[in-house]
């Protein structure tokens, strides 16, 4: 008991000193000759600094040593492949009717980044892509559901509000995405020429009816878990701190929040997660996956399957319910443990942060205004069941707001109060170790760029006047702001 307390108060003081230096060397200060006091530590006290594959995978290096067997068999579950219903094997049984992969590592490949389909497609599957649909509000009754956010969206009829590419015996698959470029260059003032590809999404091999004639089609890959304890430990009050709905700063940036429902309190709360930061919390999220994505039940789950009304092969497939597992497919014991693992990643430690080019590039982060919506650093609130979570300094470089991102990034899908061409801030932490972790550099919601500068390069909307700063930048500039990206 007393060396549990020593290393509490060992946490608390590190992190006060931390803050204190943090405050004395604000970035305010415009001095970009050194790093800030404790930015390498991108997870506060916890952070851990690992360069190889397991980069994204570890825990949070203070967390409680009572507490690692339940993150190591949390991770066991998040890892768990899951079977069809079946008598032998009620512990992992119950994926589908319909599914998009079999397990949560799937698609969150080494607990990182998803990817749409390589050019060798349709060889290539789109396991960690997910097809999100929706549909227009069909009535004023309906209209008035999506203002007042009692629902998210409306699903399509006969497909829902995802399409699902795998199915288990006796059930047909919903159909195949199908996904074409179209290339177009874009050029900086100092002769450098990118070119850009963007992609167009189809759907084939319908096997339940049509999509509804005005159908939304979304494609969305997998983000990275890491850190994500974290952010749920951001109060909502200094989160709020940054929208700016009209722009009364008049810099063009407008941050929003997303007001989503809360499906166990039935409230409307902060919404943070998510491309649209359409989920309030990690409990949610992980049980939202959990049906749309494997077809598993919970006692968060409305229905025991994830089939439409007209398909009716679906209905009749036996279920993987199990009075041994709360009478569901997925216990409430097993979703704590999968929770608390995706709580207790720690995001990777920064990497060279004093080198003098990756500081030139910060400073041309910080004067071509990507910091408006990358915001650097929070400090978590006070967490007494969660000290390794608690009064943490963090540096995301998100804002986890609404921001609209143009046209050409529009999918013109709403959720709640996002709309077709609001996306969150993706946090930045660890997006350098990309390619290390997970084999490529595909970024963005449907994975169209394929490097960070591409990435910027799509930025329109509230980021149009920082990635029209960055077309003017010379050469040795665009790298420098890539080695500053690529440090985080």
């Amino acid at each position: 008991m007393t060396i549990r307390r020593f290393n509490l108060l060992t946490i608390i003081t590190i992190n006060l000193f931390i803050a204190i230096c943090i405050q004395k060397y604000s970035i305010a200060d415009n001095n970009f000759d050194v790093s800030e006091i404790g930015e390498a530590f991108t997870g506060g006290t916890g952070t851990v600094f690992v360069k190889n594959k397991n980069a994204y995978s570890l825990p949070l290096k203070n967390i409680r040593t009572e507490n690692r067997i339940n993150f190591f068999v949390g991770n066991s579950m998040f890892r768990r492949v899951w079977l069809p219903p079946s008598t032998l094997y009620k512990a992992k049984d119950g994926l589908g009717p319909f599914f998009n992969a079999d397990s949560c590592q799937s698609c969150h490949i080494n607990d990182g980044r998803g990817h749409p389909p390589s050019l060798s497609w349709p060889g290539d599957d789109a396991i960690s892509l997910v097809i999100a649909l929706a549909i227009p509000p069909q009535n004023e009754f309906q209209k008035k559901q999506l203002e007042t956010l009692q629902i998210k969206s409306f699903p399509d009829p006969n497909y829902g509000s995802q399409l699902s590419d795998f199915a288990t015996e006796g059930v047909m698959p919903e159909g195949k995405v199908m996904i074409e470029y179209d290339y177009f260059p874009i050029a900086f003032d100092n002769g450098k020429v990118v070119n850009l590809r963007k992609p167009n999404f189809s759907i084939s091999n319908l096997k339940y009816g049509k999509l509804h004639p005005d159908i939304q089609i979304s494609a969305r890959i997998a983000q990275p878990i890491t850190g994500l304890g974290l952010i749920e430990g951001i109060s909502d009050r200094d989160i709020l701190m940054n929208i700016d709905p009209n722009d009364e700063d008049k810099d063009g940036v407008s941050g929003k929040a997303n007001r989503v429902r809360n499906e166990i309190t039935d409230e409307l709360v902060l919404g943070r997660f998510g491309w649209k930061a359409s989920q309030p919390s990690i409990l949610q999220q992980t049980t939202d996956a959990l049906y749309h994505d494997m077809g598993l039940s919970s006692t968060f789950s409305s229905q025991s399957n994830n089939c439409s009304k007209i398909q009716i092969d679906c209905q009749s497939i036996a279920t993987g319910n199990s009075s041994d597992y709360d009478n569901v497919e997925v216990s409430n014991e097993q979703i704590d443990l999968m929770i608390f693992y995706q709580k207790h990643l720690s995001p990777p430690g920064r990497r060279d942060v004093n080198n003098k080019e990756v500081l030139k590039g910060k400073k041309i982060f910080f004067e071509s205004g990507c910091n408006s919506c990358h915001v650097q650093k929070f400090t978590t609130s006070r967490d007494i069941e969660n000290p390794s979570l608690s009064e943490q300094v963090i540096w995301p470089y998100s804002d986890f707001l609404l921001h609209d991102m143009g046209k050409d990034l529009a999918d013109n899908l709403n959720e709640f109060n996002a709309t077709g061409s609001e996306w969150r801030t993706p946090p930045l932490w660890g997006i350098g170790l990309t390619n290390v972790v997970n084999g490529h550099t595909n970024f963005l919601h449907d994975g169209r760029a394929q490097n960070i500068l591409e990435a910027i390069l799509w930025h329109g909307g509230e980021a149009e006047n920082s990635k029209n700063k960055i077309l003017k930048l010379s050469l040795s500039e665009v790298d420098q702001l890539i080695r500053f990206i690529n440090s985080l």
